[in-house]
């Protein structure tokens, strides 16, 4: 397939990155500095800014799928679903946040007392970009939330998937490494089980 992955310098996009690589898919790996993309078999590094909506729009474009792995806070979700749509790929996948899954019915993580503070406000744009997604009609999205640790471990291809609850381990560590979030990525790209849903990433 041919895959355009924005934000592909960053810790899950460049893990995102490598696994669609590994997999032999075509990747349009498109960063603010490419340069600072590894060289990958089928991958090519290209210069593109989320918040330029037509650029966006056009560097898409032909692509089989979109992978948005983009701070909240640095982008805007209005330009990223508005460049999905205008770019008309098959599908648009997002990296997720863990503030807006649930701990309890109707209790998102990211009002719980404990949450960082630090995180907090990147978390609510997390959240409010999932609410965006659901009220898109022609869109074929799906928001893909690591659990509430996301962390530099070694790929292990063993991990649970969940739907809106945050997942925890026996001794409630809730934890995901970026090399295995991105083989549940690359697994729903390949073969969709999420169309027009939220689902997360767990060990």
């Amino acid at each position: 397939m041919k895959i355009a992955v924005a934000g592909a310098s960053g810790r899950a996009g460049s893990e995102i990155t490598k696994e669609l690589s590994r997999r032999g898919h075509a990747v349009t790996a498109i960063a603010r500095n490419p340069e600072k993309i590894a060289g990958l078999p089928n991958v090519t590094p290209t210069k593109g800014d989320v918040l330029d909506q037509a650029g966006l729009t056009k560097l898409w474009s032909g692509h089989d799928v979109a992978v948005s792995s983009v701070h909240f806070l640095a982008s805007d979700p209005h330009k990223l679903i508005g460049a999905a749509k205008g770019s008309g790929v098959g599908r648009y996948l997002v990296v997720g946040g863990a503030g807006s899954l649930e701990v309890a019915p109707g209790v998102k993580l990211v009002t719980t007392p404990g949450f960082p503070a630090q995180y907090k406000a990147e978390a609510e744009a997390g959240s409010t970009f999932l609410d965006l997604l659901r009220q898109e009609k022609d869109l074929n999205w799906t928001f893909i939330s690591p659990s509430a640790l996301f962390v530099e471990e070694a790929r292990t291809g063993k991990f649970r998937l969940g739907t809106d609850q945050l997942l925890a381990d026996a001794n409630g560590k809730s934890w995901i490494s970026f090399a295995d979030y991105a083989i549940a990525l690359a697994d729903e790209i390949e073969k969709p089980a999420h169309s027009r849903q939220r689902f997360t990433v767990a060990y």
